[in-house]
């Protein structure tokens, strides 16, 4: 085994650029998550009742950066070619489970977005700016975002763990490469 060395995708292996976003978002999202739930019971006199939500949201805010880079980087790059011995079943359910954590990341990010600007209030990044934001755009606002975040969150740890099982059952049961080429790992020629 060695690693990857280009950072552009190619027919047969994730460049280190794609790798990279990969990994990064899956930690910050997973955190989130975890962060996002230890909110919900958190009280007005918990010490991290301010610190929390901004910690939550500075993170949410970059994951969007960072989300908006890696969709147009899949967009003007290759995707490596799924294994030969995948079913077109796997093939297509592979396409629509990519898609669809594509998908409810910007939901989750564009809801989360939608609460923090509730009231006009804007995201306040640490003590160091505020990102200001607009009026409500509608009617609870805060409430109505604040159950599609929560929601969605849950259904895309569930594709998450989904889309995890998926590579192991890769990796351990068809005994391909697709695990090892997320990890950066590239077989010997």
């Amino acid at each position: 085994m060695r690693f990857v060395k280009h950072y552009k995708n190619s027919d047969t292996q994730w460049g280190w650029t794609s790798i990279l976003l990969h990994w990064l978002l899956a930690v910050a999202i997973i955190g989130l998550f975890a962060l996002g739930l230890y909110m919900t019971d958190l009280s007005y006199y918990d010490s991290f009742y301010t610190l929390g939500p901004q910690i939550h949201e500075a993170i949410g805010i970059l994951v969007l950066v960072f989300m908006v880079y890696r969709l147009i980087w899949r967009l003007l790059n290759k995707t490596p070619k799924p294994p030969e011995k995948n079913s077109p079943f796997i093939n297509t359910a592979s396409q629509i489970a990519h898609k669809a954590l594509y998908l409810i990341c910007f939901v989750i990010l564009l809801s989360g977005l939608l609460i923090s600007y509730a009231g006009g209030q804007g995201i306040q990044i640490f003590e160091w700016f505020r990102i200001p934001g607009p009026q409500d755009l509608f009617e609870n606002q805060a409430s109505y975002a604040g159950e599609v975040h929560y929601y969605s969150a849950f259904a895309l740890i569930g594709l998450v763990i989904l889309h995890t099982l998926a590579a192991l059952k890769h990796h351990f049961v068809d005994k391909d490469n697709t695990l090892k080429n997320m990890l950066g790992l590239k077989e010997k020629p």
